[in-house]
């Protein structure tokens, strides 16, 4: 990947943590805020995303969406590396039996299509934004619990941790101190990947009607919402839609230039 190509991929991403904090920066208006009159307005210069329905300013949405959409997805990987941790360092450290029992485990978990058993998880906890984070992120763990584990198993005979038993520190302290965080360091830029992977099942799980409710300004809710008006207003759907891709495309390049070569979810 050129210079040129990761420097855009940071300054895009950047951008959008930016509206994702403060949205009002470069929309004020209200995202919920309706004016009939309005409805069904092509792209113009009061609107350059058009507006949908109910008048609602498109780009003021998309723009307010972007705190949802970005949260869910930081919100579900930090859940599934957090879960990865403990399972994976447990099934790293184990005797050779337990060890085994948790790999099958989670490899019979990896099996499972990541979205379906995000679909299981919320036809049992049912839909939400709450639920939509939990699902996400316990379908993109057993990827992640199984890379934790291989990172375990090679560094614990390594000689950084033969020198701190010589100094006699102990397990707990080995494991906290030198194993966890040896072994996340490689997986970095799997994470910044996982980010990008988790917005778009988010945006898929609302797309469904199983994520955030509408009228919330979420790009999946919204590409939903288009689909209805597709022959009549395109813009409803195309922005949304586009949002997503484009972030999912600059942390998928991010990850790539950190050295991710593998989506583990």
């Amino acid at each position: 990947m050129s210079r040129l190509a990761k420097i855009l991929s940071l300054l895009f991403i950047s951008f959008w943590l930016l509206v994702a904090l403060f949205p009002t920066l470069l929309a004020p208006g209200d995202p919920l805020a309706i004016d009939p009159a309005a409805a069904f307005q092509s792209p113009n210069w009061a609107h350059p995303m058009g507006t949908d329905e109910s008048g609602r300013d498109v780009m003021t949405r998309v723009i307010h969406g972007a705190r949802d959409s970005l949260f869910i997805g930081v919100a579900a990987t930090g859940l599934g590396m957090g879960i990865a941790i403990v399972f994976g360092t447990i099934s790293g450290l184990a005797p050779r039996w337990l060890d085994e029992i948790i790999l099958r485990i989670l490899e019979a978990l990896y099996a499972i299509p990541s979205l379906l058993m995000a679909l299981l998880i919320i036809a049992f906890t049912g839909p939400g934004v709450g639920p939509a984070i939990v699902a996400v992120g316990l379908s993109t763990a057993p990827g992640y619990a199984r890379l934790v584990r291989s990172q375990i198993r090679t560094l614990k005979d390594s000689e950084m941790i033969q020198a701190a038993t010589v100094l006699g520190r102990g397990t707990l302290l080995r494991t906290g101190n030198h194993l966890i965080p040896n072994a996340l360091r490689p997986l970095l830029a799997l994470l910044t990947l996982g980010v990008g992977q988790a917005v778009i099942w988010a945006s898929a799980l609302s797309f469904l009607g199983l994520g955030t409710p509408p009228p919330a300004p979420e790009w999946g809710a919204m590409l939903a919402a288009g689909r209805t008006y597709l022959h009549l207003a395109w813009w409803l759907s195309l922005f949304p839609g586009l949002a997503i891709v484009l972030v999912a495309a600059g942390t998928t390049m991010i990850g790539r230039a950190l050295g991710g070569k593998v989506n583990p979810v």
